[in-house]
């Protein structure tokens, strides 16, 4: 059965005051976690992907790397209509970087039968980084359609709209191929009580790294290539100086000039 995995992170909630640990890696126990929002909306492309042409007998699957806590990210998306969750998990990748977790996510994907499609979102809300698709296509060697807001299969293609600066770019690859969605794409479906019944008793498949042939010096904080020196805590924000031109309008102008000026803006 030819499968789209849609893969998920679970991150510390938006809204959760984040702190760091003693080795400038996020604290992700003290506090509360969700599943990524962006991937929320890669999910719903794959579901309307799958539902789109059911005589193509798409499987969605969701996958994650973390604990055991991850799971309640796959269960969101097994609740939204996923088919099936699978899950990476070992001590071993805690603080892996991004090429890391690429390689490790890659590995897992292995273990999938039949993966025509891979659906992320544009990038996670704790990292940023928006490396993962680049890095899984470059290791599977598969072409990427990134930072896309609509997506369609058809014919053995998968097409997605980007827009970009300069306009709006319609792109082509060749299945199997990888595509990253951006919160500019359909909006996630709510779930109903009996799909979020059914995902809560949904049997999900863990893997560590030896059953996917990931060593452990290839992932993990001290196996990583970048490296956080030190940490600042950015500054609380001041009220802005406010420059009133009522009485005199030029020489509020020239103090505008002047400020713009000495910050190089003019």
């Amino acid at each position: 059965m030819p499968s789209i995995v849609v893969l998920v992170k679970h991150v510390p909630d938006t809204w959760s005051a984040k702190t760091l640990e003693a080795d400038h890696t996020l604290d992700r126990v003290n506090v509360d976690s969700i599943i990524d929002e962006i991937n929320e909306y890669a999910v719903e492309q794959a579901l309307r992907i799958k539902e789109s042409d059911e005589a193509a007998g798409y499987q969605v699957i969701a996958a994650t790397m973390g604990p055991a806590g991850a799971d309640e990210a796959l269960r969101k998306a097994l609740s939204m209509g996923a088919d099936d969750a699978v899950r990476l998990s070992d001590d071993a990748l805690a603080g892996s970087d991004a090429i890391g977790t690429a390689w490790a996510l890659t590995n897992l994907l292995n273990t999938l039968d039949d993966v025509r499609l891979i659906v992320t979102g544009a990038a996670s809300s704790d990292g940023e980084t928006g490396l993962l698709t680049g890095l899984l296509a470059e290791y599977r060697q598969l072409p990427a359609l990134t930072g896309v807001h609509a997506v369609s299969v058809a014919d053995g293609s998968v097409t997605g709209t980007r827009d970009g600066a300069r306009g709006t770019y319609e792109l082509q690859a060749s299945l199997p191929a990888i595509v990253s969605v951006t919160d500019k794409a359909d909006k996630p479906r709510f779930p109903n009580f009996k799909k979020m019944r059914a995902a809560k008793a949904h049997e999900i498949t863990v893997h560590d790294l030896a059953g996917v042939g990931v060593e452990p010096a290839q992932v993990g904080l001290n196996n990583a290539a970048t490296v956080v020196q030190s940490v600042t805590a950015r500054p609380p924000r001041t009220a802005g100086e406010v420059i009133q031109g009522a009485a005199d309008p030029q020489a509020a102008a020239k103090q505008i000039a002047d400020f713009l000026a000495g910050k190089n803006l003019l």
